[in-house]
Order: C-alpha cells, then sequence, then structure tokens
C-alpha cells in the first residue's frame, strides 16, 4: 500500500492545476441513470455506458448540455431536467438564486462545498410465505474542496428473512452476515481531480457492461470493496477506466491464524488469505453514438499486494505468465462491450465475458470455451412518446466466474462478482416502460431464467462439460413496478410480481421459492 500511495502522490504531482472533481452517484438511485440513458437514445448527450457509477460533476455536465437543447425535449422531458437541476445544478450554479432541492446541510461558497442528507427507507413483502421486510437508516454526505472531493455513506441494514445470501440467484444487493439479520456497509471516498481525469481510493459499488437486467463482467450487487481507481479521457473518442482492489477471499489462512489467550478465555483467532484484483477498460468512439470498449482483469492471491499490477495499460495474462513461469498461473479475464446509440430512439448493445479461451476449443464440439455474452436492445420514444420497448438475452458457458482454487474465485466474500445468474446459465428479459409524469415510472416485465449443473461442486473434468445439460433451477417471472420520485431521493415504490421458482432450493430465498404472487411496497430517502 506504500507504494501504491506514492505512485498516487507522484500522479498528483504531475497533474494540472485545472479539475474535474469526483464523487459517485450510487448507482442504485436509479431516477438519474434511467433519464440520462434516455438524452442519450435521444441523440442529446454522446455517453459512454459502459462503466457506473457515474460522477456527480459528468451528470451535471450532461444535464448542462441538455438544457441548451430545451426545444427538442418533450413537455414530460423538459419537467423532468428541471426536476433534476435542482440536485445536480449545486455543481455549477452560484448564489441563491436558484430553486435548490432541500438537503440536510448544504454549504458553497467559492473554495469549499459540503452537502449532507439522512438516509431512511423501507420495504415490505407479502405472499403465501407471509411477510418480510427491509429497513435502512443512515447518513451520506459529499464535498468538494478544490481539486479534491470526499464522499462517505453509512448504511446499517435490516432484513427479515434474510433474502440476499451469496449462493441465491438474485440482483438484490447482499452483505456479509456474521450472525441474524443486520449488516453495515460503509462506502466512500477521495479523489483527486484535473481537467481530463481523476486518481481515487474508493469504497464503492461498480457495475461494468451495457445492461437493463444485471452486467455481466461486474454485476454490481456484491458487498463493496476498496480500490484504487484512475480514469483518464484525453480526448472526446478514447477513455481509460482502471482500478485495483483488495477482495475479502473469505479463506482461512492456517500459517497465519493463532490462538489467543486473555481475560475472557482462549480463543483462535482466524486470519484470511490476501485476495486482490486488478482490471482496466479502454472505450473507443470511432463514429458517433457508438463505443466499443475492451479490457482484461485479474486476481491474484499467494503474496502481497504487488505494484506491477498498478499499470493500468497492462495486459495482465502475459504480466502473471511472467511472474509464475512454469507453475499453475492466477485468475485472468478479457471482456469486450459494444454499444450503439446512433439511431435515434434506439440503444444496441452487447458484452461478452471471456474467462478461459483456447482456439483449438472452437473446432472440438465436445469442448467449449468459458464465455459469458449478453446481447439487447432498448427502443425508446418510439412509435410513442414515453414509451420504452427493452429485450435483452445472456448466456453463460459452464465454470465462467469460477475457478478450482478457491482463493482466486471471481467472487469478494463469497458474493460473485459477476452476472448474478453465475455460470452454466441462460436468461431472457422483456420489459415495456412507460413513463407518465416526470421522476415517475411504470413498468411491465417478464423473465425466464435457468441454471444447469454447478460443475464445480460436483468436481470432476473441467473440459467438456455440456452447457445446460439439465435443468436444475429455473425461475420464471412476470409483474409490475410502480415508481415515483416525490421530490429528489425520496421514492415511492410498489410491485406485483407473479414467479415460478423450482429447482435446487439453495439457489433461492426460501420467502420466493415456488410459485407465490408477491406484493412490495416501499419507501426510501437517500441510498
Amino acid at each position: 500500500m506504500k507504494k501504491a500511495l506514492l505512485i498516487i502522490s507522484l500522479l498528483v504531482t504531475l497533474t494540472s492545476l485545472i479539475y474535474s472533481q469526483y464523487v459517485p452517484h450510487n448507482i442504485t438511485n436509479t431516477g438519474i441513470y434511467e433519464f440520462i440513458d434516455e438524452l442519450a437514445g435521444e441523440g442529446l448527450i454522446e455517453l459512454n455506458s459502459v462503466i457506473k457509477p457515474y460522477s456527480r460533476m459528468a451528470i451535471s455536465g450532461m444535464l448542462q448540455e441538455v438544457d441548451k437543447q430545451r426545444d427538442r425535449l418533450t413537455p414530460r422531458q423538459e419537467k423532468e431536467l428541471d426536476f433534476y437541476l435542482r440536485d445536480f445544478g449545486k455543481e455549477f450554479r452560484e448564489g441563491k438564486d436558484w430553486q435548490r432541492r432541500k438537503d440536510l446541510l448544504y454549504y458553497k461558497d467559492e473554495k469549499f462545498t459540503l452537502t449532507a442528507n439522512p438516509i431512511l427507507g423501507g420495504e415490505v413483502f407479502s405472499n403465501s410465505n407471509g411477510t418480510a421486510t427491509y429497513w435502512r437508516n443512515g447518513a451520506e454526505a459529499w464535498s468538494y474542496y478544490g481539486n479534491w472531493s470526499f464522499y462517505a455513506s453509512l448504511r446499517d441494514n435490516h432484513e427479515k428473512p434474510f433474502l440476499g445470501l451469496p449462493d441465491y440467484l438474485s440482483k438484490r444487493e447482499g452483505g456479509h452476515i456474521k450472525k441474524g439479520t443486520d449488516w453495515s456497509e460503509m462506502q466512500g471516498g477521495v479523489a483527486y481531480g484535473w481537467k481530463s481525469g481523476y486518481v481515487a481510493l474508493v469504497k464503492d459499488n461498480i457495475r461494468w457492461g451495457n445492461n437493463y437486467n444485471g452486467a455481466n463482467i461486474f454485476g454490481g450487487h456484491t458487498p463493496t470493496f476498496f480500490r484504487i481507481r484512475f480514469h483518464l479521457a484525453p480526448t472526446d473518442w478514447f477513455q481509460i477506466n482502471y482500478f485495483h482492489g483488495i477482495l475479502n477471499s473469505m479463506v482461512v489462512d492456517s500459517t497465519r491464524s493463532y490462538w489467543v489467550t486473555n481475560s475472557y478465555g482462549t480463543d483462535y483467532r482466524e486470519v484470511y488469505h490476501k485476495k486482490f484484483i486488478a482490471a482496466n477498460m479502454f472505450s473507443f468512439r470511432p463514429f458517433k453514438g457508438l463505443w466499443i470498449s475492451g479490457g482484461n482483469s485479474i486476481i491474484y492471491a499467494d503474496y502481497d499486494f504487488h505494484p506491477v499490477y498498478l499499470i493500468p495499460v497492462f495486459f495482465y495474462k502475459s504480466v502473471d505468465h511472467t511472474y509464475n513461469s512454469g507453475i499453475d498461473n492466477m485468475n485472468s479475464h478479457m471482456f469486450l462491450d459494444v454499444s450503439s446509440r446512433q439511431v435515434k430512439h434506439l440503444h444496441l448493445y452487447a458484452t461478452m465475458f471471456v474467462d478461459e479461451l483456447s482456439i483449438t476449443r472452437i473446432w472440438e464440439p465436445d469442448e467449449y470455451n468459458f464465455f459469458s455474452y449478453k446481447a439487447g436492445f432498448r427502443l425508446s420514444n418510439f412509435p410513442h412518446a414515453n414509451v420504452a420497448l427493452t429485450t435483452e438475452f445472456t448466456y453463460t458457458y459452464p465454470l465462467v466466474f469460477q475457478h478450482y482454487v478457491p482463493t482466486l474465485t471471481f467472487e469478494t466474500n463469497d458474493f460473485n462478482l459477476g452476472h448474478y445468474l453465475r455460470d452454466n446459465a441462460r436468461e431472457w428479459y422483456i420489459a415495456v416502460d412507460y413513463r407518465p409524469l416526470r421522476a415517475a415510472s411504470v413498468r411491465l416485465f417478464f423473465t425466464d431464467a435457468i441454471r444447469g449443473p454447478d460443475y464445480t461442486s460436483l468436481g470432476g473434468e473441467r473440459l467438456g462439460n455440456p452447457p445446460l445439460e439439465t435443468v436444475e433451477w429455473q425461475s420464471t417471472t412476470f409483474g409490475i413496478n410502480i415508481s415515483y420520485q416525490l421530490i429528489n431521493d425520496l421514492y415511492l415504490y410498489a410491485s406485483f410480481v407473479h414467479s415460478d421458482i423450482s429447482g435446487n432450493p439453495d439457489w433461492s430465498a426460501e420467502y420466493f421459492f415456488g410459485r407465490q404472487n408477491t406484493f412490495n411496497l416501499g419507501v426510501t430517502f437517500g441510498y
């Protein structure tokens, strides 16, 4: 870590005094993300949507750009623009002569900005299995000071029964639970920005890969983990994104664990094996509205933090071959994402996660490479305004996101970092969204997902495992979600979902298993 901090300090020293502060906007606060996506689909802004979260400064800049094109907005879009400018206008508007959202604490002068708000919310589910509840409480704050930015969020979560265990095939956010049904989540970071980028020390959610129903590079539903993050956009057609992170292996290292004896008695103090990850993504825009992104990652263990993985432009598998020549390698991956908004109203996208690739296997009928791919489209405001149609297909071959060495799995805290269905799975997703009012959404959706055998738990050969040879788990759901943002960050929502989940009961929360009609009501302020 001392070496990492030294490199960051050198980068800071070499940067310009012209800055672009970085405070990410939580990816679970979906309202602004849906609106930004809609504006990009209309051709009003240029958007590289492969990596989330977006920074508040980036969102503010996009809203300012749309503010100059009001004549191209529908009445609902114009009201929604004004609604979000009440929040993100704080990034560029001065003085008090504008309509700003209400905050618990807000201060701004020529050098310093500070905002703080509570986090409060809860929801209740009801079906034939009874009632399930979830609520959260906490606070969040963010600040700008010159080139520096700071943010922090502390949230206590309370869920009964627990609906987000690591083995569950669910997009629901999970946390590591020692006992009971409560867990806390600390997020935040500090960043130094300049005109075309930033470096940051962060602990927050990430989501890589275009999607509308679960990303298949980094899914974003795991507990948060620490990262050194680097972003550079030297031109308007090229971007570099990189991070180096510390994961929780949950694998006990017996050589570092030890017995402790004191006045409380004798206890065995367990220590986990160290586990790290490095990842990069390079995004190019060859034509207006078309972004092509590619990158790679590596999970490594068995030794301490390695500074070679701090270099953001490396192909890490080759580096691994250098340092582990002649012995078993670490766990490396590649990814590709294509996003096209070249046709007005239409977003076409495709993503591929490559866990293991062998050219010879392409020609072998009984052997398979380890791929996960996703493709889909969203058609917005055509042929009817305020209506969007989304279709998305995901297919993942066996053993993708898996690894036979427990310390090298594509996981943190036992939660899969990739797609929520894990490996050997297929999903269809169809949705129709209607936006009748500003910051309001009515969504009709259908999802059919299946998963085959878990060959890692079964053991045996790693090659030649046929995809979806049998269906070990299936979930078919359809329903309606209604959401309305009454004021900035205050959401009221309700849903009705008919679900039929069968197969391996360990892969679903018992509360949702079987054939259920589930009603859900919720309210939240802040995330």
